[in-house]
């Protein structure tokens, strides 16, 4: 059945409403204290990059409060977040799919990057659902620290392509990052039935999933962390990751880095997808650092 991408971003909007209110005050600073596990700010400070999930905000939220945490504590005066801009129309997914067939990307009217202050037709950015979570955190932290916080400026790559450095508007997102922190996002791996997985080679996230999950990741960490741009987009299409884009263009803007998974575990899927399990989502916090 084709997949009808509208009703979905409706509903994964919905979904985002429903439990940000369930999480409420006290539990969101209850992921936020729960984040003080890790201190990536170090990172952040010599220019690597630090990469958070954005599925169901009960399971990964203290992944994401982590980001808000290293990016606060680095001490910079401007966080760059590099997002994921998802498909949500059917030439926007026909788009990608012909430029992972080797299409020419030039051709592309959704070629580029988005983003508050960006001027032209291409406004996709303001519907996605991939910094919501980002943003609810960040008002939460910057509220009980009592801070206004960091300039922080949103961008949303696309059509990357295997070549991050032809991307229109690639040399001012450079200049943008110069002085500033980066942190990125990403749900590397969707996975079952509800994501076209075949049944017989869908797993239950404890019943090997995650055992899948981390082998993945680590093939796609070796193919960014070596440059190869192409080989990392392709990569991306078969583990189903939405982050092709934006860590094409974070691992061109920061050059040679080495990434490592510092916390997996999932999200379930099946009620969104409306599809039996297996069907979920595997969510990480990656902290890349300078090579």
């Amino acid at each position: 059945m084709k997949l009808d991408r509208a009703t979905l971003k409706q509903q994964i909007h919905t979904q985002y409403a429903r439990e940000h209110a369930a999480l409420g005050e006290e539990g969101t600073l209850r992921l936020l204290e729960q984040a003080r596990q890790w201190d990536l700010s170090d990172t952040l400070r010599a220019g690597g990059v630090v990469v958070f999930p954005h599925a169901g905000v009960a399971e990964c939220g203290h992944q994401i409060a982590a980001a808000v945490h290293a990016a606060l504590d680095s001490g910079a005066d401007r966080v760059v977040v590099l997002s994921v801009l998802h498909a949500f129309n059917d030439e926007m997914e026909a788009a990608r799919i012909r430029v992972a067939n080797g299409g020419d990307v030039t051709k592309e009217a959704y070629w580029g990057i988005q983003g508050p202050g960006i001027e032209g037709e291409r406004q996709e950015w303001r519907h996605d659902h991939a910094l919501i979570s980002w943003r609810h955190f960040w008002a939460a932290e910057t509220k009980r620290r009592g801070i206004q916080g960091p300039e922080v400026i949103e961008r949303y790559p696309y059509l990357a392509g295997g070549k991050p450095e032809t991307l229109p508007g690639i040399d001012e997102l450079a200049r943008l990052t110069e002085d500033a922190v980066i942190v990125s996002t990403a749900d590397p791996f969707h996975h079952g039935i509800g994501y076209g997985t075949p049944p017989e080679q869908s797993y239950m996230p404890h019943e090997g999933g995650l055992e899948l999950a981390r082998k993945t990741l680590e093939e796609g960490i070796a193919l960014l962390a070596a440059g190869d741009y192409w080989g990392y987009n392709q990569h991306c299409v078969t583990a189903k990751s939405d982050a092709r884009d934006a860590g094409q263009v974070f691992r061109y803007l920061r050059g040679p880095m080495q990434g490592a998974i510092r916390d997996l575990t999932y999200s379930d899927a099946t009620e969104l997808y409306n599809q039996p399990p297996p069907t979920w989502v595997a969510t990480a916090l990656f902290d890349w650092q300078v090579a």
